[in-house]
């Protein structure tokens, strides 16, 4: 889910992959940005990305509160923690036969479960990994078709890509629909009702790991250390590079002897359930 560069949202699509969390809202410290520059000045191209990055935020925060008033039944951004230590990992853009592999092979040393939001047209042409996913307990996701740029699309256009993928995911797992998770996580309110009129939900994240942000995973892992998640929080991550493997080479164990489980999320005929009712 590849935030699209310099991105601003318009008066009802919202790019939620900005690290933020719900009830109480706080941005995880991978989203904070340094921008001191020991000349004392940002570089004109720099200044511009600030912008940019600045409108797309505040267009964001005047939104949080239609998110927040949402039900779970209609968008869904974290799991209820309840009284047990669980995390959700998410990974979308998938399935990648370069690196989805190596990314099941630690998932499975970990005994972890986690929900793959995957790209129609590359599991399509990947069946065997779809297979494996499924074959050992991980969830199926809706990420589009072809992810595209969902702020460029109809209202048409955007329920073709949903709609052609879960046809391809239902031959694997037999699920009629899917939990959608929007490329570049643009949130459009057309979308939401069609799809809650259609009894289908939205499923974002909680916890952004910023993974696809090329910076070394080390750092990346430094960051989430310093402000870790949340039991119930869903994380981000993506399985088109070798980052978050990296990544979680080091976190998986140290989660583990925090005692955190790791559970898919409710994504298809069971998107009522509530957290409990994930363990099945």
């Amino acid at each position: 889910m590849r935030k699209s560069p310099g991105l601003v949202p318009n008066e009802d699509i919202l790019c939620v992959g900005f690290g933020w969390r719900q009830q109480p809202l706080r941005t995880p410290s991978t989203t904070r940005v340094d921008y001191a520059c020991k000349q004392g000045f940002l570089p004109v191209p720099a200044q511009r990305a600030r912008q940019r990055r600045m409108v797309a935020m505040i267009g964001w925060l005047k939104r949080m509160r239609l998110l927040r008033c949402l039900p779970a039944a209609v968008v869904l951004t974290a799991m209820p923690p309840g009284g047990a230590r669980e995390l959700y990992l998410s990974f979308d853009d998938g399935p990648d036969p370069q690196y989805t592999p190596a990314l099941l092979d630690l998932l499975r040393q970990h005994q972890v479960r986690a929900t793959f939001f995957l790209i129609g047209s590359k599991a399509e042409r990947h069946p065997q990994l779809v297979r494996r996913m499924l074959d050992e307990g991980h969830r199926l996701g809706n990420h589009s078709w072809s992810h595209p740029d969902f702020n460029r699309l109809s209202l048409a256009g955007m329920m073709d890509e949903i709609d052609r993928t879960d046809r391809v995911l239902q031959a694997f797992d037999g699920v009629l629909h899917h939990g959608v998770r929007p490329p570049s996580g643009a949130f459009s309110l057309a979308l939401t009702l069609r799809l809650a009129r259609e009894r289908r939900r939205l499923l974002y994240w909680s916890y952004d790991s910023l993974d696809y942000q090329h910076r070394p995973p080390a750092e990346l892992v430094a960051a989430m250390r310093a402000q870790p998640p949340r039991p119930g929080d869903v994380l981000l991550m993506h399985d088109d590079s070798d980052c978050c493997t990296r990544m979680l080479e080091t976190l998986l164990p140290q989660w583990r002897s925090e005692g955190f489980e790791f559970r898919p999320l409710p994504t298809g005929a069971d998107l009522g359930a509530t957290a409990e009712g994930v363990h099945a």
